[in-house]
């Protein structure tokens, strides 16, 4: 009898977790312009009842947007976007360069949304939107382009919902990069050198206590 239980109880999860998947499966499309993967305009994370707001937005990029940011080569033109949670957000990406860029958003549930992610991609001087519906967390995600270096030289964001979770580190305009000031290394420095003379000390601590009792 727990047998069959079991095996009833093993056979609806397997149902309840295809179709999840199956929904998250959402359609990428993808042509002489670009890519758009993870579009989703209707299925709801569980969390969210109903779509609390839309939200839509129009972000450019390209080497003209990192001028203005010492240290970068590529931008982006809104390094911050703020929404309400359960809310639906569309996102316009144009590409202004001649080189490929993506706009790539991180974190998002993954029975929902593959790997997490939403993802826009433009050739040069093409552009491609999609939309997304996010959680009802406060929570702050995470928006770069994943070609290389690219992120590394300016082309990261991030996307606040709610109150957010704190400000991501190197966002262009918005926090300091994650790099150690000059003040910040000396102290490293102390710091690492007060370990070793304790690690010695107690080293020596250590050996005489043993050679007393021999």
């Amino acid at each position: 009898m727990k047998h069959l239980i079991r095996t009833r109880l093993a056979i609806v999860c397997l149902g309840l977790t295809i179709s999840i998947f199956a929904k998250a499966q959402h359609p990428m499309s993808f042509d002489a312009r670009g890519l758009t993967m993870n579009s989703n305009d209707s299925e709801l994370p569980l969390d969210c009842s109903a779509i609390s707001s839309t939200f839509e937005f129009t972000v450019h990029v390209g080497t003209e947007y990192a001028k203005q940011y010492p240290g970068t080569v590529f931008g982006m033109s809104d390094h911050e976007l703020h929404v309400e949670p359960c809310a639906l957000v569309t996102l316009n990406f144009v590409n202004d360069d001649e080189i490929r860029h993506q706009w790539m958003l991180h974190g998002l549930p993954r029975y929902l949304y593959p790997e997490g992610m939403f993802h826009l991609e433009a050739n040069g001087g093409e552009s491609r939107s999609g939309s997304f519906i996010v959680p009802s967390d406060h929570q702050t995600y995470l928006i770069h382009c994943d070609m290389t270096q690219h992120m590394e030289k300016g082309m990261k964001a991030q996307l606040v919902v709610g109150r957010g979770s704190g400000d991501l580190w190197s966002i262009p305009g918005i926090s300091r990069e994650f790099k150690l000031k000059p003040l910040d290394s000396l102290l490293a420095v102390l710091l690492v050198i007060t370990m070793l003379i304790i690690s010695f000390l107690v080293w020596v601590f250590l050996n005489i206590e043993s050679a007393e009792q021999d």
